[in-house]
């Protein structure tokens, strides 16, 4: 496991696709990262490639196998838990999901939101996948990171839609799906996938981060 952190989500339980009846136990969440391997994101060009769709999607699997895990020596212990698949879309066109992995991922302390709208983990970037656990268990929570991006702007120069501003609130997330649907409309990736902002972003060793 590359990545490992624990959120209180109590704050945003009302973003989260479950029913408050659902919800109403689990006020934490455990999140878990899995790092993509190197050599396959390098091979990421102006487009997404064959392998990295593959990639992607045994990372998602992986992860899925990961919290199964979790959850049922969870359960075993007595508590409650709630698996969340690594990569199921509720609503492509919204791009939303039962929750933003990403958003826990945050509050949990593994990393940060940067101008890619990705989260951005200090020392390997983006370059990693997510899942989570949501839990009743009593575990003491991480602490998000105050840092961001700094300086780098990697991704920026690399994103073939221009969607990456400078300003992360600039993100343009229309133009950003356009060009994932031109990639699976050419039959490039048979998923709204891009990876190649993934591949920009390697963390503090290659840029300084604030």
């Amino acid at each position: 496991m590359t990545l490992f952190g624990a959120a209180d989500i109590r704050p945003v339980k009302k973003e989260i696709n479950f029913s408050d009846e659902i919800l109403k136990n689990f006020d934490y969440a455990i999140c878990m990262g899995l790092r993509l391997s190197g050599a396959v994101l390098e091979d990421v060009g102006p487009a997404p490639t064959k392998i990295y769709y593959h990639h992607y999607r045994q990372i998602n699997m992986a992860l899925d196998q990961i919290a199964l895990r979790a959850v049922n020596f969870i359960q075993e212990k007595g508590y409650g838990a709630l698996p969340i698949p690594a990569s199921q879309i509720v609503d492509w066109e919204k791009q939303t999901a039962h929750l933003s992995h990403k958003k826990i991922g945050e509050l949990a302390g593994l990393g940060f939101i940067g101008r890619s709208n990705l989260l951005v983990n200090p020392r390997i970037g983006a370059q990693f996948r997510l899942v989570t656990i949501l839990t009743d268990a009593p575990i003491e929570p991480d602490k998000p990171l105050d840092i961001d991006c700094g300086s780098c702007a990697a991704c920026v120069a690399a994103c073939p839609s221009g969607a990456i501003k400078m300003k992360k609130e600039e993100f343009d997330h229309i133009k950003c799906f356009e060009k994932l649907k031109e990639f699976r409309d050419k039959r490039l990736v048979d998923q709204f996938i891009c990876g190649i902002c993934v591949k920009a972003c390697k963390g503090a060793k290659s840029k300084g981060l604030s």
